[in-house]
């Protein structure tokens, strides 16, 4: 077992130690690891969202100065014109980034919500199958 998994946001014995370690060392530390038992699951779409916040907030101050920037000229006419197709190469390169990262965030969730669907699936056959074999075994 490698140690990302080890120490996952679930109540295994490694995370359960290091909240009581924490709270022994120093009451936050112990504090914050139970929120990361807690609520962990919830930080990559909480990290998500943010970036994606993050991002629309400086994508204007990113056009801001592109165009702030195309006023200052070099004076050479064909250094500027090859600097000009290079950053809207680039800014579309990057938007092509950003797309492929919408569709593999997308990708990841649906396979997230697979894998659930699975796991509740089996929860239910293992129930219907220990409430059948139940109802079937008659003590005296």
């Amino acid at each position: 077992m490698n140690q990302s998994a080890m120490i996952r946001p679930d109540w295994t014995p490694a995370t359960i130690a290091l909240m009581v370690l924490g709270f022994v060392v120093f009451w936050p530390l112990g504090l914050a690891m139970l929120a990361y038992i807690l609520f962990g699951e919830r930080l990559q779409g909480f990290k998500r969202d943010a970036n994606r916040k993050a991002d629309g907030m400086f994508a204007g101050c990113r056009r801001a100065k592109s165009r702030y920037s195309t006023h200052f000229t070099t004076g050479n006419v064909a250094f500027d014109d090859w600097r000009t197709a290079e950053l809207e190469r680039l800014e579309e390169e990057r938007k092509k980034l950003d797309e492929m990262r919408e569709e593999f965030d997308s990708y990841m969730r649906e396979l997230r919500r697979a894998k659930d669907q699975e796991e509740f699936d089996r929860f239910m056959r293992e129930r219907k199958n220990q409430s059948n074999g139940q109802n079937g075994v008659v003590d005296l």
